[in-house]
């Protein structure tokens, strides 16, 4: 236990260097931290076997899902809650199935192990997503709209992912239509309802303090508590926290009236506590990401074969974008082409890719192919589209920091 803290104060200590290394050489912050991670595994640092499963989903998810929730509005939300859910449900399905069809045809992948690929590739990430916006300062409708699927999409790929799991472990004929949506709806409508009983206990008890420590607890209480409980009776965790946070945020954090049940002093003590741990959980995640680098064994699928699967998801991401934005063309909801461009480069793959793929059974079949795949994936994401963003916003005319996006 003593040697795990010692090495996650190094890895700490070195976030903070990179953070101010990064704004001084105007970098995404999220790649020079995975950078760092490459140079310092390139130096042979022994930092153990830290990136896995349970770090990601227990520690690092829930904060950053929890955080980023926080700060949306339901008026946001319900202007554009049916361009978000079909991009975040159908688009995820039809990006599965591109990628899966792909891995088939093009690299002879068996169905079963192109299918688990393509769920757990298809969505964005929010930990990348949220990150790089956020550092190089979009804001306005087009940042709301990239949180907020990020958010629940991956939530949907999570649930998708558990599903053709259990088809690839039983054995058994390809689940139905029903059955899949039957699965969806119950862990879904699970884990939406543990996060909105766990945000508005939250918000009661809130309401009768005015200790802003207190309220602080009750944050990371809902926060971690209402995933946990969700995980546990097999609902989706990621969709808890999210609700969770969306609840919490809209009746207590974004309130600045007096209605509001956190005090003034609470209100401004949980945005920065949030914001601390968000920061927190990014640094430690895009640097392990980048220590990792030397331990994955990329040269065993080849160049020729993950240059394919990088552009395969490149091609699904677009597959799902463009026709769906083109769908809600003649609505209030339609999305500028300039913004649709940003949609669709902007859709990083990261840490909940990884988490995914590192919980594979041991003696699946192709399991070791499977996460090659997602690490170079996860690794072009965070670091080529991370560095190319700010110049294609130029490119296309939408300014940083807030300012026109």
């Amino acid at each position: 236990m003593h040697d795990i803290a010692v090495r996650i104060i190094g890895l700490l200590l070195a976030a903070i260097i990179v953070a101010l290394a990064a704004r001084r050489l105007r970098l995404p912050y999220t790649v020079g931290l995975v950078a760092a991670g490459v140079a310092l595994s390139a130096a042979h640092l022994k930092t153990g076997a830290l990136l896995t499963h349970d770090l990601i989903f227990d520690l690092i998810l829930p904060p950053l899902l929890f955080e980023a929730a926080l700060c949306i509005r339901w008026q946001d939300l319900r202007r554009d809650m049916a361009l978000v859910l079909t991009l975040a449900t159908v688009g995820v399905v039809i990006s599965a199935a591109v990628v899966a069809a792909g891995m088939v045809l093009l690299l002879g992948w068996p169905l079963q192990a192109a299918a688990i690929f393509g769920v757990l590739i298809a969505a964005t990430d929010p930990i990348s997503v949220l990150a790089l916006f956020k550092d190089i300062g979009i804001g306005g409708r087009l940042r709301f709209l990239v949180e907020s699927e990020s958010l629940l999409n991956d939530g949907v790929a999570a649930l998708l992912f558990a599903v053709v799991l259990t088809w690839v472990d039983s054995g058994g004929p390809t689940p139905s239509a029903g059955h899949v949506a039957g699965a969806f709806v119950r862990a879904a409508g699970g884990g939406i309802a543990i996060g909105m009983a766990s945000g508005l206990a939250a918000i009661i008890v809130a309401g009768r303090t005015a200790d802003h420590l207190v309220e602080l607890a009750l944050t990371a209480v809902a926060a971690y508590e209402s995933f946990y409980l969700a995980e546990y009776l097999h609902f989706s965790g990621v969709l808890a926290t999210v609700s969770a946070g969306l609840l919490m945020g809209n009746l207590g954090l974004l309130r600045t009236d007096d209605s509001s049940p956190l005090s003034v002093q609470g209100r401004a003590a949980v945005e920065g506590l949030w914001e601390f741990a968000a920061f927190l959980a990014n640094s430690l995640v895009f640097l392990l990401i980048g220590l990792a680098v030397e331990h994955v064994p990329l040269v065993q699928l080849g160049p020729a074969s993950l240059t394919i699967i990088i552009l395969l998801v490149l091609v699904a991401r677009a597959v799902t974008v463009y026709p769906i934005c083109a769908a809600f063309r003649a609505t209030r909801m339609a999305v500028p082409m300039v913004e649709q461009h940003v949609l669709w480069w902007g859709g990083l793959r990261g840490a909940l890719a990884l988490a995914l793929a590192l919980a594979l059974p041991p003696d699946m079949a192709q399991d070791g192919d499977i996460l090659i795949a997602t690490f170079a994936v996860v690794v072009f994401s965070v670091v080529v589209q991370g560095l190319t963003m700010e110049p294609l916003l130029r490119y296309v005319g939408i300014r940083s920091r807030g300012a026109g996006a």
